[in-house]
């Protein structure tokens, strides 16, 4: 049953009430409310997040999932299969063949597990039983997804003893094609970003090395659709079809580079031997292991060794994470793909992006330094697209 306006408990903050959301053109909500009762905070998180798993569909074909936190993704991936490592460092590892929407689920999530804690995820199928599933053992706030197989809505609906949100999406809706925003009681109008991110983005390459492949231009496209709904400013390390580290928000651009730089280095040093080789004690709960393995993998190596602490979370004390053997393991990771919401002004951003392994860049260009910044993409045979669009989303 859909509504026309939905009541809500507060806004942002317990003190701004009253709250409510509605169409403004007098339509009933494109949604229907299957469990629970989602905020403020939840709608904006699923509404951006469906919005941005219907683009990473339609630009791939594949099932797409993202993990929402505050009005930006934490991750967001489609459908592939994963290796055994992946599987392992997204605690997956003990479930049967997962389904392809599974997949992109446990990549979205598992992307950067810090961040996700608590996320609003959005499906950009239906929810079949092994997402479900997976979405069960995790802490979340709600999902959104355009059905649900009853299976996998049973399962849902047994989180947060009965009190889990769940969403159901109208596929077929399309909003007006201008949109308001209200600030300080100014009202702020202008045309929705419905630019359309397919491979014809990505044809004006304007490094030396020209040599892309579908894989690389799928990649940008992920990036950059990552990128149209995340908080600005905004870039977006991705890898094998998943995000793998997101900077938002930063008012500097290389703060994000290096905020997202520094989650890739993570997500590529939990699938190091001296990770994958951690005994933790029996029963510690998932946040302590992840947070743990964030310590280890961080500058905190020491102190998640230190005698009265490694009892408390391992089985035996881990080896000593050097930073020298860190920097040695991050040395293997190619192929990855870097995207921006704007044009890159400087050619640090090149720089701190080659050491997380960056190959491809998608940008807008358009900066006064574009010289230094490609002359810095052909010093280590980097491939780099100009866009010729921005993406600022606030």
């Amino acid at each position: 049953m859909t509504v026309k306006k939905f009541e809500l408990k507060y806004g942002c903050n317990p003190n701004q009430v009253p709250s409510q959301i509605y169409t403004n053109d007098g339509r009933e909500l494109p949604f229907e409310i299957l469990c629970g009762r989602a905020g403020y905070i939840n709608f904006l998180d699923a509404l951006n997040a469906w919005q941005l798993v219907s683009e990473l569909k339609r630009a791939t074909g594949l099932p797409a999932a993202t993990s929402f936190k505050h009005v930006s993704p934490a991750g967001a991936a489609v459908g592939l299969p994963l290796s055994d490592t992946l599987a392992k460092i997204y605690w997956v590892e003990d479930m049967e063949e997962l389904s392809p929407l599974a997949c992109a689920y446990a990549r979205a999530r598992g992307a950067d597990r810090m961040s996700s804690f608590g996320d609003f995820i959005a499906l950009s199928d239906t929810c079949d039983e092994d997402t479900a599933k997976l979405i069960k053992r995790e802490v979340s706030d709600g999902v959104i997804a355009p059905a649900y197989e009853e299976k996998a809505l049973e399962i849902l609906k047994q989180k947060k003893n009965g009190n889990y949100n769940i969403i159901q999406m109208d596929k077929d809706y399309q909003p007006n094609k201008i949109e308001k925003k209200d600030v300080f009681g100014i009202t702020f109008e202008q045309g929705r970003n419905e630019l359309i991110i397919d491979d014809t983005m990505f044809s004006q390459i304007v490094t030396e090395n020209k040599e892309i492949s579908e894989e690389a231009k799928r990649d940008m496209a992920i990036s950059m659709i990552t990128l149209k709904y995340t908080q600005s400013n905004s870039v977006c390390y991705v890898k094998d079809g998943q995000t793998i580290g997101v900077g938002a928000g930063q008012q500097s651009r290389i703060h994000c580079t290096r905020l997202a730089g520094n989650k890739a280095d993570n997500w590529f040093l939990r699938q190091a031997p001296e990770v994958l080789g951690l005994s933790f004690v029996d029963g510690i709960g998932r946040a302590d292991r992840d947070n743990a393995i964030d310590l280890y993998v961080g500058e905190n190596t020491k102190e998640v060794r230190a005698d009265g602490n490694w009892q408390r979370i391992f089985k035996t004390r881990p080896t000593d994470f050097t930073a020298e053997a860190k920097r040695a393991w991050l040395n293997k990771l190619t192929g990855v793909t870097l995207g921006s919401d704007a044009f890159f002004p400087f050619g640090d951003n090149i720089e701190r992006a080659y050491e997380s392994g960056v190959t491809y860049v998608a940008q807008a260009g358009g900066s006064v330094r574009d010289d230094n910044v490609i002359d810095t993409c052909n010093k280590y045979k980097m491939v780099m697209a100009f866009t010729g669009i921005r993406l600022f989303h606030h």
